[in-house]
């Protein structure tokens, strides 16, 4: 079941090419979806497609099970969301702006204090928001999505601006809200190493098209095998020779021993070849499974 499902979505500004061409969003109910892309792939078009901030001119848009054409307005009530730069009411401090938005929300009053509370925002007291600090204002922004208790959210790199403590204060924010009350999140974010500790599952977008879509776990499945394994040894020659005789294709660069693609029970069958062949084996180092080499990877295709 998918909390957000698109199909065919296309879409156009004015008369130039499309910067979204047929994609196909599977957003699972319950998971954090990475949703990645180099600036200008389509990403925040998207998203704003699925709020209904920009009218659909091709293709079909269901949230929540519902189509958005038929429901928007009755959707929005049940989704938080945090798009481009923080809109936050200068002049007003954190818990005034929060309680603008109860009036609109119509929830209870305690909610204001509890966000504010989640974000880190309990204790800035009159500061208005003008004077806050990009992440403050991140962190102002998030606690307005999070105020009617939606069931799903969607942020457009929520982690702009913060510092590495505050980065992780979010990620583990996020974390609670998808484990403990089964929020759906999609995040937007090109910080490939922080989607790569917080998300379940991944969509990436380049020149308007998906180039991979799936479980984080199936992303980094398909890596390997273009990743590499670099074996450093007191004999890289020997080692070589030991590694082919053992059935595994293997090269020389740069004097250590090269092995492609290859899981890590194999790595170490390997490691056991060489020691048992009496060679000391100094490093393994394993190239190319992280989320960024395959995101480049994937957008270079």
């Amino acid at each position: 079941m998918y909390a957000i499902e698109t199909e065919a979505l296309t879409h156009r500004f004015g008369s130039a090419e499309p910067v979204l061409r047929d994609l196909a969003l599977q957003v699972p109910t319950g998971g954090i979806y990475g949703f990645l892309g180099p600036n200008g792939a389509g990403k925040t078009t998207t998203l704003r497609l699925i709020l209904g901030l920009l009218p659909r001119q091709r293709g079909r848009i269901s949230v929540l099970s519902e189509s958005l054409d038929a429901n928007r307005l009755s959707l929005l009530r049940r989704i938080g969301s945090s798009i481009e730069s923080p809109s936050v009411y200068a002049h007003l401090t954190a818990r005034e702006n929060l309680r603008v938005w109860q009036l609109v929300f119509q929830c209870p009053a305690s909610r204001v204090e509890a966000v504010l509370a989640q974000v880190g925002l309990g204790d800035t007291g009159g500061k208005p928001a003008g004077q806050f600090s990009l992440g403050m204002k991140q962190r102002l922004s998030i606690a307005v999505a999070l105020l009617h208790e939606p069931s799903m959210l969607i942020l457009d790199e929520p982690t702009n601006g913060l510092d590495p403590q505050g980065i992780i204060d979010i990620r583990e924010l996020l974390t609670d809200l998808n484990r403990n009350l089964g929020t759906t999140i999609i995040v937007s974010s090109h910080l490939l190493a922080e989607v790569e500790r917080l998300v379940t599952h991944v969509g990436i977008i380049n020149l308007g098209q998906l180039v991979f879509q799936g479980p984080l776990e199936a992303l980094v499945a398909r890596q390997d095998q273009m990743s590499s394994t670099r074996f450093d040894s007191d004999d890289n020659a020997r080692a070589l020779e030991v590694i082919r005789n053992g059935g595994w294709v293997a090269h020389l660069e740069a004097n250590k021993v090269v092995v492609p693609g290859l899981p890590p029970a194999e790595i170490g069958r390997i490691n056991h070849a060489l020691c048992q062949a009496g060679l000391s084996v100094h490093e393994i180092t394993r190239a190319g499974t992280d989320l960024e080499s395959i995101f480049i990877d994937l957008i270079k295709a």
